[in-house]
Protein backbone atom coordinates (compact mmCIF):
# COMPACT_ATOMS: atom_id res chain seq x y z
CA UNK A 1 0.00 0.00 0.00
CA UNK A 2 2.75 2.48 0.64
CA UNK A 3 4.71 4.01 -2.18
CA UNK A 4 8.46 3.21 -2.52
CA UNK A 5 11.71 4.09 -4.51
CA UNK A 6 11.79 2.26 -7.16
CA UNK A 7 14.70 -0.55 -6.83
CA UNK A 8 16.19 -3.16 -9.33
CA UNK A 9 13.39 -5.75 -10.05
CA UNK A 10 10.54 -3.36 -8.95
CA UNK A 11 8.33 -1.76 -10.75
CA UNK A 12 8.01 1.97 -9.85
CA UNK A 13 4.60 4.04 -8.84
CA UNK A 14 5.25 6.38 -12.40
CA UNK A 15 5.72 3.62 -14.20
CA UNK A 16 2.53 1.54 -12.72
CA UNK A 17 0.44 4.38 -12.88
CA UNK A 18 1.86 4.68 -16.97
CA UNK A 19 0.98 0.93 -17.55
CA UNK A 20 -2.55 1.41 -16.04
CA UNK A 21 -2.91 4.80 -17.01
CA UNK A 22 -2.17 4.33 -20.86
CA UNK A 23 -4.38 1.39 -21.00
CA UNK A 24 -7.28 3.09 -19.32
CA UNK A 25 -7.14 6.72 -19.63
CA UNK A 26 -8.79 6.93 -22.83
CA UNK A 27 -11.87 4.52 -21.73
CA UNK A 28 -11.63 6.56 -18.43
CA UNK A 29 -13.06 10.00 -20.56
CA UNK A 30 -16.53 8.43 -19.92
CA UNK A 31 -18.21 7.64 -16.71
CA UNK A 32 -17.78 4.11 -14.69
CA UNK A 33 -21.58 2.97 -15.70
CA UNK A 34 -21.01 3.39 -19.45
CA UNK A 35 -19.21 0.27 -19.07
CA UNK A 36 -19.47 -3.58 -18.09
CA UNK A 37 -15.89 -3.72 -16.93
CA UNK A 38 -16.27 -2.92 -13.32
CA UNK A 39 -18.80 -5.12 -12.81
CA UNK A 40 -17.07 -7.87 -14.67
CA UNK A 41 -13.87 -6.95 -12.30
CA UNK A 42 -15.43 -7.18 -8.85
CA UNK A 43 -17.89 -10.37 -9.76
CA UNK A 44 -14.48 -12.13 -9.91
CA UNK A 45 -13.97 -11.69 -6.22
CA UNK A 46 -17.13 -13.23 -4.85
CA UNK A 47 -16.12 -15.84 -2.43
CA UNK A 48 -18.53 -15.45 0.98
CA UNK A 49 -22.12 -15.54 1.49
CA UNK A 50 -24.24 -12.57 -0.11
CA UNK A 51 -26.62 -10.83 2.03
CA UNK A 52 -28.49 -7.37 1.08
CA UNK A 53 -27.20 -4.61 2.69
CA UNK A 54 -29.76 -3.25 4.77
CA UNK A 55 -27.55 -0.20 6.33
CA UNK A 56 -30.11 2.86 6.04
CA UNK A 57 -28.35 6.01 6.66
CA UNK A 58 -29.29 9.92 5.33
CA UNK A 59 -27.19 11.01 2.10
CA UNK A 60 -26.58 14.51 1.25
CA UNK A 61 -24.67 14.61 4.96
CA UNK A 62 -21.68 14.31 3.62
CA UNK A 63 -20.51 18.45 3.56
CA UNK A 64 -19.55 19.76 0.54
CA UNK A 65 -19.60 18.80 -2.74
CA UNK A 66 -21.39 15.06 -1.59
CA UNK A 67 -24.71 13.65 -3.13
CA UNK A 68 -24.62 10.06 -1.54
CA UNK A 69 -21.95 9.57 1.56
CA UNK A 70 -22.58 10.78 4.91
CA UNK A 71 -20.44 12.36 6.87
CA UNK A 72 -18.89 9.31 8.27
CA UNK A 73 -19.06 7.51 4.95
CA UNK A 74 -17.13 10.30 3.16
CA UNK A 75 -14.66 10.54 5.68
CA UNK A 76 -13.70 6.35 5.05
CA UNK A 77 -13.65 7.00 1.47
CA UNK A 78 -11.39 9.86 1.52
CA UNK A 79 -8.89 8.31 3.77
CA UNK A 80 -9.01 4.46 1.72
CA UNK A 81 -8.21 6.50 -1.72
CA UNK A 82 -5.65 8.54 0.46
CA UNK A 83 -4.15 5.40 1.38
CA UNK A 84 -4.61 3.40 -2.42
CA UNK A 85 -3.30 6.03 -4.19
CA UNK A 86 -1.36 8.39 -1.96
CA UNK A 87 0.73 11.67 -2.53
CA UNK A 88 4.24 11.33 -3.19
CA UNK A 89 6.82 12.90 -4.90
CA UNK A 90 5.81 11.02 -8.05
CA UNK A 91 2.50 12.88 -8.29
CA UNK A 92 -0.42 13.87 -6.50
CA UNK A 93 -2.76 11.13 -4.84
CA UNK A 94 -6.62 10.50 -5.37
CA UNK A 95 -7.57 12.66 -2.55
CA UNK A 96 -5.82 15.85 -3.47
CA UNK A 97 -7.87 14.91 -6.95
CA UNK A 98 -10.75 14.99 -5.83
CA UNK A 99 -11.34 11.31 -6.32
CA UNK A 100 -14.01 10.87 -3.13
CA UNK A 101 -16.24 13.38 -5.38
CA UNK A 102 -15.67 10.98 -8.45
CA UNK A 103 -16.80 7.74 -6.39
CA UNK A 104 -19.94 9.86 -4.75
CA UNK A 105 -21.23 10.88 -8.39
CA UNK A 106 -21.16 7.27 -9.44
CA UNK A 107 -22.87 5.62 -6.29
CA UNK A 108 -25.53 8.49 -6.62
CA UNK A 109 -26.33 8.18 -10.22
CA UNK A 110 -27.63 5.43 -12.50
CA UNK A 111 -24.64 2.98 -12.19
CA UNK A 112 -24.66 2.81 -8.48
CA UNK A 113 -28.66 2.92 -8.37
CA UNK A 114 -27.88 -0.79 -10.80
CA UNK A 115 -29.61 0.86 -13.53
CA UNK A 116 -28.23 -1.03 -16.41
CA UNK A 117 -27.37 -4.71 -13.71
CA UNK A 118 -29.44 -7.88 -13.81
CA UNK A 119 -30.27 -7.86 -9.83
CA UNK A 120 -32.93 -10.83 -9.71
CA UNK A 121 -31.86 -14.16 -8.71
CA UNK A 122 -30.90 -16.92 -8.27
CA UNK A 123 -27.82 -15.91 -6.65
CA UNK A 124 -24.64 -18.00 -6.45
CA UNK A 125 -21.18 -18.49 -5.90
CA UNK A 126 -19.96 -17.47 -9.49
CA UNK A 127 -16.99 -17.04 -11.79
CA UNK A 128 -15.20 -14.76 -13.05
CA UNK A 129 -17.12 -15.08 -16.53
CA UNK A 130 -20.62 -14.94 -14.97
CA UNK A 131 -20.40 -11.25 -14.16
CA UNK A 132 -21.74 -9.76 -11.23
CA UNK A 133 -23.41 -12.25 -8.47
CA UNK A 134 -24.67 -10.20 -5.92
CA UNK A 135 -28.33 -9.36 -4.77
CA UNK A 136 -27.54 -5.41 -4.22
CA UNK A 137 -26.93 -2.71 -6.23
CA UNK A 138 -23.21 -1.27 -6.24
CA UNK A 139 -24.10 1.72 -4.08
CA UNK A 140 -25.68 -0.92 -1.77
CA UNK A 141 -22.23 -2.93 -1.78
CA UNK A 142 -20.31 0.11 -1.37
CA UNK A 143 -22.39 1.79 1.87
CA UNK A 144 -23.16 -2.04 3.57
CA UNK A 145 -19.04 -2.27 2.87
CA UNK A 146 -17.59 0.80 4.30
CA UNK A 147 -19.83 -0.66 7.68
CA UNK A 148 -18.42 -3.67 7.48
CA UNK A 149 -15.28 -2.26 7.43
CA UNK A 150 -15.84 0.24 9.84
CA UNK A 151 -17.17 -2.41 12.55
CA UNK A 152 -13.91 -4.28 12.06
CA UNK A 153 -11.54 -1.45 12.23
CA UNK A 154 -13.63 -0.19 15.69
CA UNK A 155 -13.19 -3.69 17.18
CA UNK A 156 -9.19 -4.10 16.42
CA UNK A 157 -8.47 -0.38 16.83
CA UNK A 158 -10.92 1.12 19.01
CA UNK A 159 -11.04 3.86 16.19
CA UNK A 160 -12.27 4.77 12.94
CA UNK A 161 -10.64 4.25 9.75
CA UNK A 162 -9.78 7.78 8.87
CA UNK A 163 -8.38 8.08 12.81
CA UNK A 164 -6.11 5.41 11.98
CA UNK A 165 -1.98 5.83 11.15
CA UNK A 166 -1.53 6.15 7.15
CA UNK A 167 0.34 2.83 8.34
CA UNK A 168 -2.31 0.96 10.09
CA UNK A 169 -4.67 2.04 7.25
CA UNK A 170 -2.50 0.22 4.25
CA UNK A 171 -2.35 -2.68 6.87
CA UNK A 172 -6.00 -2.53 6.73
CA UNK A 173 -6.01 -2.07 3.25
CA UNK A 174 -3.64 -5.37 3.05
CA UNK A 175 -5.88 -8.13 4.89
CA UNK A 176 -8.56 -6.91 2.56
CA UNK A 177 -7.16 -7.80 -0.64
CA UNK A 178 -5.72 -10.24 1.18
CA UNK A 179 -8.59 -11.62 2.30
CA UNK A 180 -7.54 -12.09 5.91
CA UNK A 181 -10.73 -10.48 6.91
CA UNK A 182 -14.02 -11.80 6.27
CA UNK A 183 -17.02 -9.32 6.61
CA UNK A 184 -20.46 -10.17 7.76
CA UNK A 185 -22.13 -8.42 5.15
CA UNK A 186 -20.79 -8.20 2.00
CA UNK A 187 -18.20 -10.41 0.29
CA UNK A 188 -14.77 -9.16 1.26
CA UNK A 189 -12.71 -9.17 -2.16
CA UNK A 190 -15.91 -7.82 -3.70
CA UNK A 191 -16.14 -5.12 -1.87
CA UNK A 192 -12.39 -4.32 -2.15
CA UNK A 193 -12.04 -4.77 -6.02
CA UNK A 194 -15.01 -2.44 -6.30
CA UNK A 195 -13.56 0.34 -4.27
CA UNK A 196 -10.13 -0.23 -5.95
CA UNK A 197 -11.46 0.29 -8.88
CA UNK A 198 -13.44 2.89 -8.69
CA UNK A 199 -10.44 4.69 -7.40
CA UNK A 200 -8.21 3.84 -10.04
CA UNK A 201 -11.41 4.78 -12.84
CA UNK A 202 -11.55 8.23 -10.71
CA UNK A 203 -7.56 9.12 -10.85
CA UNK A 204 -7.85 8.98 -14.60
CA UNK A 205 -11.20 9.81 -15.47
CA UNK A 206 -12.19 12.87 -17.15
CA UNK A 207 -12.00 15.79 -14.71
CA UNK A 208 -16.21 16.35 -15.30
CA UNK A 209 -17.12 13.09 -13.57
CA UNK A 210 -15.29 14.79 -10.44
CA UNK A 211 -11.82 13.67 -10.25
CA UNK A 212 -8.52 14.12 -12.22
CA UNK A 213 -8.55 17.69 -10.96
CA UNK A 214 -7.01 19.77 -13.32
CA UNK A 215 -6.24 16.81 -15.45
CA UNK A 216 -3.12 16.15 -13.41
CA UNK A 217 -3.22 12.30 -13.27
CA UNK A 218 -2.81 12.71 -17.32
CA UNK A 219 -0.17 15.41 -17.29
CA UNK A 220 1.60 12.67 -14.65
CA UNK A 221 1.04 10.21 -17.43
CA UNK A 222 1.68 11.93 -20.78
CA UNK A 223 -1.85 11.42 -21.80
CA UNK A 224 -3.00 14.04 -24.36
CA UNK A 225 -6.97 13.66 -23.15
CA UNK A 226 -10.29 13.68 -24.66
CA UNK A 227 -9.02 15.71 -27.81
CA UNK A 228 -9.45 12.94 -30.41
CA UNK A 229 -7.91 15.38 -33.77
CA UNK A 230 -4.15 16.05 -33.69
CA UNK A 231 -3.82 16.51 -37.62
CA UNK A 232 -3.31 20.14 -36.64
CA UNK A 233 -0.38 19.10 -34.23
CA UNK A 234 1.76 16.84 -36.38
CA UNK A 235 4.27 19.36 -38.01
CA UNK A 236 4.74 21.32 -35.13
CA UNK A 237 5.73 18.33 -32.35
CA UNK A 238 7.40 16.38 -35.59
CA UNK A 239 10.66 14.92 -33.67
CA UNK A 240 9.85 16.97 -30.97
CA UNK A 241 8.26 15.65 -27.08
CA UNK A 242 4.60 16.43 -27.13
CA UNK A 243 4.01 19.28 -24.94
CA UNK A 244 0.21 20.36 -25.09
CA UNK A 245 -1.72 20.36 -22.39
CA UNK A 246 -4.15 17.84 -22.53
CA UNK A 247 -7.79 18.66 -22.79
CA UNK A 248 -11.04 17.44 -21.43
CA UNK A 249 -14.12 16.55 -22.60
CA UNK A 250 -15.49 19.88 -21.67
CA UNK A 251 -12.53 21.61 -23.26
CA UNK A 252 -13.97 20.74 -26.45
CA UNK A 253 -17.47 21.69 -26.33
Amino acid sequence: MSTREKSQGDVGRRDFLKLFGAAGAAASTLPLGGSASADEMVAATADTKHHRGTAATEPHAGGSGYEFFNVDESAFIEAAIDTLIPSDSTGPGAKELGVAIYIDRQMAGGYGNGDRLYLEGPFGEGTPEQGYQLPMTPSELIRAGIADVSAYVQKNHKSTFDGLSAKDRAEVMSELDGKKVELPTVPTATFFGLLLQLTIEGYFADPMYGGNKDRAAWKMIGFPGADAMYMDKIEPFRNKAYTAQPKGIQDLV
